[in-house]
């Protein structure tokens, strides 16, 4: 099966242009054949969820793009079959500086630290790199490199990363979604890391927690999976079900039809359900206005939302707002 993000490819799925004014953060993720998925899926959603959460209109932004490298780019397997497209380390010649760059973890490694294009690139790329994560079974890449000494950051050029990120030992790094969530901290707020990280990992529970949460049920196939993750990742942008049906690697009808067997609702629906799970977590834990939390939703308008809140919750965004913020204050 295939898993497109949004990378700058013309086979990948698209994320919408950059104002040229905005201020771009480069994120790379290198890969490699039999890379292991979930941390860099995470890793992905979590600058996707700031972008959507800092996407406040102003032009000066600080917004991320991502992208996935491999020594000779286009199609990399992960340990789980599933494929990501991928632009090449060559393609990007020596002009990158990444705000950060994580090396993907998997089985896989064994074999790739032994791949010279990919090992030279990271020699290049480490000292240009704000901070550099090695995941599990990626320190084999940065120690074929000659990185070996120390927890693989490259922090000298950052103020905020050398504080939290001093020297320690390989085995002794923090995860990756930490590093993930600590360099939107640092560029967006506290406020808005703290929100991604109540959408990527999730502290509390909403009426739509457990429609959420079936996607790992074990009778869900590998394709499903991926295709529900990603409209979890994607659910605050326009998207189609096409665009889903890409992910797991089927024809839409074949999709329509597999999702619904073994989901037990639509895509369709499925999306709805990310959306308002969203929404319900920002009414609970911000002052958001809520024609912005719509918007930032993918919902749309204040209108819309309050529409699908008294459908599906038999109440209205603002209720359901006085109700959760009252009982967290009485506790």
């Amino acid at each position: 099966m295939e898993f497109l993000c949004n990378v700058k490819h013309k086979n990948a799925l698209q994320a919408p242009a950059l104002p040229q004014t905005a201020s771009v953060n480069h994120i790379g993720i290198a890969l490699f054949n039999g890379f292991a998925l979930p941390d860099v899926a995470s890793i992905i959603e979590i600058f996707q969820s700031a972008n959507a959460l800092s996407d406040t209109g102003e032009p000066r932004r600080t917004r991320y793009e991502v992208s996935l490298l491999s020594a000779s780019g286009g199609r990399i397997a992960s340990s789980s079959s599933v494929f990501v497209w991928t632009d090449s380390v060559e393609s990007r010649g020596n002009g990158d500086n990444f705000r950060a760059l994580f090396i993907a973890g998997g089985t896989g490694a064994t074999n790739a630290f032994l791949d010279d294009r990919l090992i030279v690139w990271l020699r290049q790329a480490f000292p240009k790199s704000g901070m550099v994560h090695a995941i599990a079974e990626g320190r084999l890449m940065l120690e074929a490199a000659g990185f070996s000494n120390a927890y693989s950051a490259r922090i000298e050029n950052d103020r905020h990363a050398r504080n939290a990120f001093p020297s320690r030992p390989l085995v002794d790094s923090p995860s990756p979604l930490r590093t993930a969530l600590r360099i939107v901290g640092d560029d967006l707020g506290q406020e808005v890391a703290q929100q991604v990280a109540d959408w990527v990992a999730p502290q509390g529970e909403t009426q739509f927690s457990t429609i959420l949460r079936s996607k790992t049920a074990s009778h869900i196939s590998d394709k499903i999976q991926a295709s529900a993750q990603w409209l979890e990742a994607n659910g605050a942008r326009p998207i189609s079900i096409d665009d889903a049906a890409q992910i797991a690697a089927m024809s839409e009808r074949n999709f329509l039809r597999r999702f619904k067997s073994e989901m037990g609702v639509t895509p369709s629906e499925y999306l709805l359900y990310v959306r308002l799970d969203m929404s319900c977590r920002l009414l609970a834990k911000t002052s958001l206005p809520v024609d912005k939390i719509a918007r930032r939703c993918g919902i749309g308008s204040g209108g819309r939302l309050a529409k699908l809140f008294r459908k599906h919750l038999l109440t209205t965004p603002t209720e359901y707002r006085i109700s959760k913020q009252g009982s967290r204050r009485a506790s």
